[in-house]
């Protein structure tokens, strides 16, 4: 008896095979479209990634704040956990992949990373625009759940900076330019509401507060705007992870200077001739 034939069940993507390899593709769709027929030339890089996660075609507000969005979200510096962990790995000769996931795992948690996003977008969803609610969700956190998560209780309101002193000023750069091109309501809410927002979490905001806005206003669910933090966040951990490794340790961040050898012979004396 011959077996049912297998398929793969997903709406993001149907391929017709070449009329002679029926394991080559002829034809590649992504919602629709013909990814090399139709989208290459036509479509930029943000607007296939919107098509790829909300399977329509993005309109062009959406398009250039996602754009953008991924400008500010690409490099997160050098002192970022995330970025930093891709260093450790170049410094230390690692795969490239290795370093890579390092700085995912180090980079999705809820101090800093796409986990604090996905819950400062529960934030938006919850409390809207609404101030009362925002204050009393800021001031007045609910109590983590009975049953074991796999996540800790947050230490600190999502999207606020648990350091910061007063809100930097990429942040307000950020805020202000998204707030002023985004479709949505959430952007422009926060730019008028930061300060009394920042009074009530007693913190300032952070860009990743800024990011959970502008994912919560092009659409996304909390699951898609986690893994977009972690997508458009790799670019700045993958070239610090290549620097690194061809500058080495001793010009390492807060190492070199710092390692001290209790049996340090001292420099290697030259050879003799």
């Amino acid at each position: 008896m011959k077996s049912a034939k297998e398929v793969i069940h997903t709406r993001i993507w149907e391929e017709t095979p070449e009329a002679d390899n029926p394991f080559a593709a002829a034809v590649c769709r992504c919602a629709g479209y013909d990814v090399y027929g139709d989208l290459l030339g036509k479509a930029g890089w943000a607007e296939y990634l919107y098509l790829l996660f909300k399977l329509e075609r993005p309109a062009p507000a959406e398009a250039r704040l996602l754009e953008d969005l991924a400008v500010v979200l690409a490099h997160p510096g050098p002192r970022d956990p995330s970025v930093h962990a891709a260093m450790c790995g170049g410094v230390g000769g690692s795969t490239h992949a290795a370093s890579l996931m390092a700085a995912l795992a180090v980079g999705a948690g809820q101090a800093g990373g796409a986990r604090e996003v996905a819950l400062a977008m529960e934030l938006w969803r919850d409390c809207g625009t609404g101030l009362p609610a925002w204050t009393e969700r800021l001031r007045r956190p609910p109590a983590p759940p009975e049953q074991a998560d796999l996540w800790p209780a947050p230490a600190h309101p999502p999207g606020f900076d648990p350091h910061g002193a007063s809100c930097a000023l990429p942040v307000r750069q950020t805020l202000a330019h998204l707030a002023a091109l985004s479709p949505g309501a959430a952007l422009p809410w926060l730019h008028l509401q930061r300060p009394a927002l920042e009074t009530a979490a007693e913190l300032p905001l952070s860009l990743l507060g800024v990011a959970a806005a502008a994912l919560t206003d092009l659409g996304f669910d909390r699951d898609q705007g986690e893994m977009l933090c972690l997508l458009l966040r790799l670019p700045g951990a993958a070239v610090h992870a290549l620097e690194q490794r061809s500058l080495g340790w001793r010009k390492f961040p807060f190492f070199g200077d710092g390692l001290i050898l209790a049996d340090d012979p001292g420099p290697r004396p030259p050879e003799a001739d």
